[in-house]
């Protein structure tokens, strides 16, 4: 890995940070309070190239690397970790899915649209009886002639009710069988598709989350990523991009936990010095650095790997695990450092707090990630 000051991604993550204190910063509490989910902020994203990082120019992207896209989640899960999850969503599930498995036509079809902002994009896998257990799904999709009729239902879906168009994993094959599973492109307002419930979470509650339906969903092979019985593959690889950005937006949640914190420890006075002069805060605040900066070591090293084609699913696991774990550990220490204070919603620690405890569970709980990481390692 090169350690040198790369002065273009200074920039980048510079420009990050001034649109969130321009355009997230002024209205955290109100979509939090709210669970409004910001579109038009997504539409601006959009124009910064911010919706398409990863995607070619020629397809309306950026062309950035996962290291770009690093910066970029981690600056805006700073500010607020809801925006953060949404860009991350948006880019690596939904964008990279049909960017890294569609054919030419399809990729012209989609990609432009998502990658500038015009369309925000979501991701099926997850259902109401199979979370980690994503193999044993029971959304089915059945040919009929020239078309595919969907029926089924997801949950737990970031972009539900606001997103444009949705790649969906089905089952093409019997319950439990090797290759079951085949994934297809379904646009808002196909008839028989729609958003259900939407959940009301703890936190990041900006970002929104609801479920889909499908009820005799009618669409065009044409809309198939890939062959058939591909689906869960194409969901595997996918989700190994996806623990980088998990990773990234706990980095961002502790680094911005970290920074309150250490603000307010300075600032505040008792016994007639700084909180920040007592070890006991000290050595708070010394933990949360070295576990901030432990995480972006792992970040740094799966990014490296994925952005050089090498096998990384035991790296981009470790990242996800640790760096999740850490942001949770951090929040609660930042709740801890700000008293009582850090339990009002007048200061920034319990938001932190209340958003961290996603990116343990959220693309593959810290269970599984150890369940990755322990069978590569035995591989070894």
């Amino acid at each position: 890995m090169n350690f040198e000051v790369n002065e273009s991604l200074n920039i980048i993550a510079e420009s990050a940070r001034e649109f969130a204190k321009q355009h997230i910063e002024p209205h955290i509490m109100e979509w939090d309070e709210a669970q409004t989910f910001p579109v038009e902020v997504f539409k601006k994203l959009g124009e910064m190239g911010f919706m398409g990082i990863l995607v070619p120019e020629e397809l309306g992207g950026s062309g950035l690397s996962y290291h770009e896209y690093v910066a970029i989640v981690d600056e805006i899960s700073q500010v607020d970790p809801s925006i953060g999850l949404s860009v991350a969503a948006h880019n690596s599930l939904c964008t990279n899915h049909i960017l890294m498995f569609a054919n030419d036509e399809q990729k012209k079809r989609w990609i432009p649209k998502l990658a500038t902002g015009e369309w925000i994009g979501a991701w099926g896998l997850t259902e109401h009886n199979t979370g980690s257990d994503a193999g044993g799904m029971s959304t089915t999709a059945k040919k009929d002639g020239d078309d595919w009729i969907i029926n089924g239902a997801k949950n737990f879906i970031t972009h539900a009710i606001s997103g444009d168009v949705a790649v969906v994993m089905t089952r093409t094959g019997e319950k439990g069988a090797k290759n079951n599973a085949t994934a297809f492109v379904v646009e808002m307002g196909t008839p028989g598709f729609s958003s259900g419930k939407k959940e009301n979470k703890l936190g990041m509650r900006a970002s929104e989350t609801a479920e889909l339906i499908f009820d005799n969903c009618r669409i065009s092979d044409a809309n198939r990523l890939g062959e058939v019985g591909e689906g869960f593959k194409q969901a595997l690889k996918i989700l190994d991009g996806g623990r980088i950005s998990i990773a990234a937006l706990s980095l961002g949640i502790a680094k911005g936990a970290y920074k309150a914190a250490k603000k307010y420890a300075m600032e505040r006075h008792q016994f007639g010095q700084r909180i920040a002069d007592f070890q006991a805060i000290n050595f708070k605040l010394a933990e949360m650095a070295t576990e901030i900066a432990a995480s972006e070591l792992l970040i740094q090293k799966a990014s490296h790997l994925k952005n050089n084609h090498q096998e990384m699913t035991t790296e981009g696991a470790m990242a996800k695990y640790y760096a999740s774990e850490a942001c949770v550990r951090i929040a609660n220490e930042a709740v801890q450092i700000f008293g009582g204070y850090g339990y009002t919603k007048d200061f920034p620690a319990e938001k932190f707090y209340r958003d961290s405890k996603l990116c343990t569970i959220g693309e593959g709980t810290t269970e599984i990630q150890k369940l990755v990481i322990g069978r590569n390692i035995l591989k070894d």
